[in-house]
């Protein structure tokens, strides 16, 4: 326990003194996204600890919600949810959410993005409005899909005809496998 607290406090001491010289934060500790170490619109190059922390990052984010402000990157795991404008990198939870665009992989129990995703989704349900890469779920769903496979029980790409374009793209909504070349 001596060493924990001792490493917290270094940790904030290194953060607090460095972050006076450079314009980035090497280290966020965060209980919330306004109770935190450093304030929510700092951009954290290194590493966040967090029960629920929210910053711009290029980071490896360890907590129970992990949340990244504007164009961020890193390597994310969080107990309960991540969330993201823009991501790029690796998001590990049981809920992950991106607003925008999602470069990586995904995997939880639901990956949901609203934009652009790019990668790999594997969970139990898998949603992407727009869709290039491999989707490995129970449920998947792409409202538009420039590239991809989907591979699990209920498989829908809305914007694929019904067997009409083979084999560039297959169905609508299949089950094993569905994609879209």
């Amino acid at each position: 326990m001596k060493k924990l607290i001792s490493f917290v406090i270094f940790a904030i001491c290194l953060s607090t003194f460095t972050g006076a010289i450079a314009e980035t934060k090497p280290v966020q500790l965060s209980l919330t996204p306004d109770i935190a170490v450093h304030d929510k619109d700092a951009y954290i190059k290194g590493l966040t600890l967090n029960i629920w922390g929210e910053n711009p990052q290029s980071a490896l984010a360890l907590g129970f919600v992990n949340g990244a402000t504007g164009d961020s990157k890193g390597f994310s795991l969080g107990i309960f949810l991540n969330y993201a404008e823009n991501y790029k990198g690796v998001q590990w939870s049981l809920v992950n959410y991106t607003k925008s665009d999602f470069v990586g992989w995904q995997t939880g129990i639901i990956n949901y993005n609203k934009g652009l995703t790019k990668g790999l989704q594997s969970g139990v349900a898998n949603y992407s409005d727009s869709f290039t890469g491999l989707q490995l779920g129970v449920v998947n769903y792409a409202a538009t899909m420039k590239k991809g496979v989907q591979i699990g029980v209920i498989n829908i790409i809305r914007e694929n005809e019904w067997f009409t374009n083979l084999p560039n793209e297959f169905a609508k909504g299949m089950t094993i496998v569905n994609w879209r070349f």
